[in-house]
């Protein structure tokens, strides 16, 4: 093999991956006909081999594992000739089936529990197959035409991009990040999930490996305006839907995270059968940080339906009342510590950003009513409101370091105060906000990466965990927004510009990057990495952000 290259064709979410070979170019061509051309909700993968020039000689090998590697299938090739000819391979076990169709069909390999195919392409031929899953083993899937599949895909694909308006620098960067924010969506529900994967290291062969295959609260803000900056109505109303959804019932009830379909318990297990990724272990499943207190989600979910009733979104009896609910429960626990942003597994403390987002929620709690007229005990909200305001400056605020520090007391930063600014707790132009900004850099800056936070012995012993960690891409992003809102554009732009470049070769990034490696570490792709960049496009080049005052008359920003 003298050189492999991949590409999305366009704005899609088909992928080509050329191989260039001594004897020939050999091209793959993978997709997964969206949700929306799948009704039955039977996943299944169309991929497609051709043969670009010379002569290429293939192996196929197919192995299949449910139960993450655990439960081998009985896997049986069928031939049937009623009611219609068909052809395929079929693994099942248990409450899983996948089925194989295609041109050609693997044999079974002698003493191996897999399928092997070798057969060599010339220029110009092609060759296909689709494998689909099922729960029902009962209830096969019907053959698709994988050629009309991908082109049905790639149509899919180009239409849904279609109505993304931004025309911006770096428009591929941003159109690429929307369409993995909607291929991250579970359509039945709205659901965003962080990542599609579990347990990818945060530094090689170490210990911080999550599952982040679960929709977050704290995305929520992001999610719409992302989405809905940029002419994606439709997933901003269906993620607002699942929120509302996902959050109902009793406020103190209320979760930081759920499954794509509102499921509430995500038991925390390790897969203890797995040697994880390059050895990185324990590959988990399930996130047990789900019953952790983490305030700052009050005011992610107020912040986010608060935005949607600026966007048009119609509010009803329901959804104010449930947004009560939440505001009078946070009444009565906003002064607890918590577990902060970050899901640390050290003890609870009064994390700097948990108290501004507690801050804005009763700040847009107190906008609801001021400015869509909403029923409620607006002075109560106002007096906590400024209660609040008045406690994050002076505990949160280090006088020596002349900065906000990640907690009340500490002597740590933490990139999350970047989002002050953002959020309207202060403005850009407060000098308080600048020279945390300027601490930030000073601490936590690595050339154009951020980290999240200090990782001195004190830091340690705050999020519970060893080993160290990449730089967070959504941290890199936070300080362009800081310093495009602080008077510093031409440095936000640059850094923009930097940032982006940092993609992998299609366009995706992780959850962190390794500056010393100049490699990606993490979950990946991660949303939160993706929103982050296209808010901080919206913030340097159109769009709106999440403190400024009402938009539907045309109000200014605060």
């Amino acid at each position: 093999m003298r050189e492999v290259r991949r590409r999305y064709r366009d704005n899609s979410l088909v992928v080509e991956t050329d191989f260039h070979t001594d004897d020939g170019v050999l091209r793959l061509v993978d997709s997964m006909p969206p949700h929306e051309k799948n009704q039955f909700d039977q996943p299944c993968l169309v991929r497609m081999l051709e043969c670009v020039s010379g002569s290429v000689q293939v192996r196929m090998r197919w192995i299949v594992r449910f139960a993450y590697g655990d439960s081998v299938p009985w896997v049986r090739h069928v031939r049937q000739t009623s009611p219609e000819h068909d052809e395929y391979i079929l693994a099942i076990a248990g409450p899983h089936t996948a089925v194989l169709r295609g041109d050609l069909l693997p044999q079974r390999v002698a003493h191996e529990r897999a399928h092997e195919l070798v057969f060599a392409l010339e220029a110009g031929q092609r060759r296909s197959w689709v494998m689909q899953w099922s729960q029902d083993h009962e209830e096969v899937p019907p053959p698709m035409d994988p050629v009309q599949e991908t082109r049905d895909s790639e149509d899919f694909w180009q239409e849904w991009t279609g109505k993304i308006n931004y025309t911006g620098p770096h428009a591929g960067a941003v159109y690429r990040s929307l369409a993995t924010l909607k291929a991250l969506t579970y359509a039945p529900t709205g659901g965003m999930v962080a990542a599609p994967t579990t347990s990818l290291p945060e530094t090689a062969g170490g210990s911080r490996n999550w599952d982040y295959r679960y929709c977050w609260l704290r995305d929520a803000t992001l999610v719409l305006l992302a989405l809905d900056n940029f002419g994606c109505s439709d997933e901003a109303e269906a993620w607002r839907r699942w929120l509302v959804r996902a959050v109902a019932g009793d406020p103190a009830d209320a979760q930081i995270m759920y499954g794509v379909d509102g499921q509430r318990h995500l038991l925390e297990w390790e897969v203890d059968w797995l040697s994880g990724y390059h050895g990185a272990q324990p590959v988990r499943v399930g996130n047990g940080a789900y019953r952790q207190l983490q305030l700052d989600v009050y005011g992610e979910v107020m912040d986010a339906l608060h935005l949607a009733r600026e966007r048009g979104v119609r509010e009803n009896a329901d959804t104010w009342a449930l947004q009560r609910g939440m505001i009078k429960h946070l009444e009565k626990v906003w002064q607890q510590p918590d577990k902060g942003l970050w899901e640390v597994r050290g003890p609870d403390r009064h994390f700097t950003h948990s108290r501004v987002m507690v801050w804005v929620a009763f700040d847009r709690a107190v906008r609801a009513a001021e400015e869509d007229g909403l029923p409620g005990q607006v002075q109560r909200w106002r007096e906590l409101r400024d209660a609040v305001h008045a406690e994050v400056l002076e505990h949160g605020w280090n006088d020596e370091l002349g900065a906000f520090t990640q907690y009340y007391g500490g002597t740590t930063l933490d990139a999350a105060t970047l989002l002050m600014p953002s959020v309207g707790f202060l403005p850009g132009s407060d000098e308080r906000v600048r020279s945390t900004i300027r601490a930030v850099e000073r601490e936590l800056r690595r050339g154009v990466l951020v980290d999240r936070y200090s990782t001195d012995e004190e830091a340690s012993s705050v999020d519970g965990l060893a080993g160290r960690e990449g730089s967070f891409l959504a941290c890199s992003f936070w300080l362009v927004d800081a310093l495009a809102l602080s008077g510093r554009r031409q440095e936000a732009e640059e850094m923009f510009d930097e940032l982006v470049q940092l993609s992998n070769d299609v366009g995706l990034f992780a959850e962190e990057y390794d500056g010393r490696t100049g490699l990606f570490a993490g979950n990946f792709p991660q949303a939160f990495s993706h929103l982050a960049l296209v808010n901080s496009a919206a913030v340097l080049y159109g769009g709106h952000t999440r403190g400024e005052m009402s938009r539907r008359n045309g109000g200014g920003s605060r």
